[in-house]
């Protein structure tokens, strides 16, 4: 997701107040102010219920086997109910309704996931921890996507309670993988005919009109016999990252026959890196070094400071004998380093105006029977092709192989399509109720680097739930939304639903 300097939504309220406000009828007014007034300590208690289930997905199991999965969707079931809202069980897919039309406004959101580790949170991130930060509602999904959920329910409630006219039936999609596996869906859609109008609420305010392709290079590095006689400085093992669509927070290294002089060396370099963290610590002979940066969404690596690439810095001031950790740390640093927009990864590097650069981050380092498995998160816009960025990657790692005389083992890429919604009918509503809610003037669509089940439908935008200037938190450790952020979400889908889907 597309990010800007850091700013609270009240504050650009404030900042924008003087701007000329958009028209949102009366009635969707009313409506959004009752919904904060009479939900406000309901949506927290139930966004605090969808939160304790650890939806992230289990290889073997599905939603229909996965006991995380079905406590939650039996949650889902029960708040339904008694909100007053139909609902229907599809495995991977639940249907929540309000409205009979065969017309159909479609809100999309996704119930699972990404994996969290627990030793980086204050309180466990599936506990609702509204202590240690507060303002701050903290737990894995408030803000990806759970938060977004609970939101969308209870506007629709405070709908059904107002007994507004619908000529639109609201239909909120809550899918169970859309972290791991498109694939159900796309098999669902087949046998399932989705509105002709959609917003997704799983990306990031005014309303995004274009998404880059998330994309992924992988391979592995082999296994190269280390010569445990040597008496040198020697570097046996580097890793980092947990999961393919994050910034990793955490990388380490060991090294072997390493003097006073040298550590101090490493230890000067670490010091010139700037929001990074290091601890150096003597095993025996062997010393580990652990770097702690900041994780984030691997859509936007500005927002971060991956653990990983700066380790690799900071070990680049020695030249190491060749061992697999040493051919790996020297990947990292050549062909990555410390940016963020593939500058050093051959000619693959390009920007499109609108929706701007590609960027690229090393997201798993990890040990393996063969070797160092290394995976390489890709946002691309529009520009180039997938075989060109094929072209233009065989390119540089065949370089980079001759370079170090190695053969690289199982190199995959995948190229996901950038998207682009053009002449959607809703795109001019949207912005009048963010225009109006915060006061923006003149509010325009933007486009990120996330990938969202947007690509999937017809006529989908993207609404909130993160506002722009706002730091995104889903992928990250300590995920969290503002109380304030969570009851504006309120008030402008509130408002959305009806100017988009009730008879004015």
């Amino acid at each position: 997701m597309r990010t800007l300097a850091y700013f609270s939504a009240p504050i650009l309220a404030a900042t924008l107040l003087s701007a000329p406000v958009l028209a949102v009828t009366t009635q969707s007014q009313k409506v959004a102010d009752y919904a904060v007034d009479t939900y406000s300590e309901k949506m927290v208690t139930n966004l605090a219920e969808l939160v304790r289930f650890n939806t992230q997905a289990v290889e073997g199991l599905t939603p229909d086997t996965n006991p995380e999965f079905i406590g939650f969707k039996a949650k889902l079931t029960a708040l339904s109910t008694e909100l007053g809202l139909d609902v229907s069980d599809h495995g991977y897919v639940m249907l929540i309704g309000l409205g009979d039309s065969e017309d159909k406004l479609g809100v999309i959101t996704h119930g699972d996931i990404q994996p969290a580790n627990a030793e980086l949170w204050a309180q466990s991130p599936y506990i609702l921890d509204l202590e240690s930060e507060p303002g701050k509602l903290i737990g894995r999904g408030t803000e990806d996507d759970k938060g977004a959920i609970v939101t969308a329910m209870y506007a629709m409630k405070s709908i059904k309670d107002k007994n507004i006219e619908l000529n639109k039936r609201i239909e909120l999609m809550v899918y169970m993988a859309e972290e791991s596996n498109w694939q159900p869906l796309r098999d669902f859609l087949k046998v399932y005919t989705p509105a002709d109008i959609n917003i997704t609420i799983d990306a990031e305010y005014p309303v995004v009109t274009a998404e880059k392709g998330w994309s992924q290079i992988a391979f592995t590095i082999p296994n190269i016999h280390i010569d445990q006689s040597l008496k040198q400085p020697q570097l046996l093992s580097f890793d980092g990252g947990s999961f393919a669509s994050q910034v990793p927070q955490q990388a380490s290294a060991k090294l072997k026959n390493v003097d006073s002089e040298l550590v101090t060396a490493l230890k000067q370099k670490a010091q010139t890196q700037s929001q990074m963290n290091y601890r150096f610590e003597a095993l025996g002979d062997d010393l580990m070094i652990y770097a702690d940066g900041k994780s984030t969404h691997s859509s936007t690596p500005e927002d971060g400071i991956n653990a990983v690439t700066h380790l690799a810095d900071v070990l680049s001031i020695h030249s190491w004998p060749r061992t697999t950790a040493s051919l790996t740390q020297a990947f990292i640093d050549e062909m990555v380093g410390l940016g963020i927009y593939a500058e050093q990864f051959g000619d693959i590097a390009y920007k499109d105006d609108f929706m701007g650069e590609m960027t690229l981050a090393p997201t798993v380092v990890k040990q393996s029977a063969l070797g160092t498995e290394i995976t390489i998160n890709l946002r691309r816009p529009i520009g180039k092709t997938a075989e060109l960025l094929d072209s233009e990657t065989f390119t540089a790692m065949q370089t980079w192989q001759q370079n170090h005389n190695v053969k690289v083992a199982g190199l995959e890429t995948y190229w996901g399509k950038p998207m682009v919604m053009e002449n959607a009918p809703h795109l001019d509503t949207l912005l009048n109720v963010f225009g109006h809610y915060t006061g923006t003037k003149d509010p325009q669509p933007v486009s990120i680097g996330g990938s969202t089940n947007s690509k999937l439908f017809p006529n989908a935008l993207s609404f909130g739930p993160a506002m722009p200037g706002v730091e995104y938190t889903g992928h990250s450790e300590n995920e969290f939304i503002t109380y304030e952020q969570f009851m504006l979400n309120l008030k402008m889908y509130t408002a959305a639903f009806i100017e988009l889907a009730a008879n004015q």
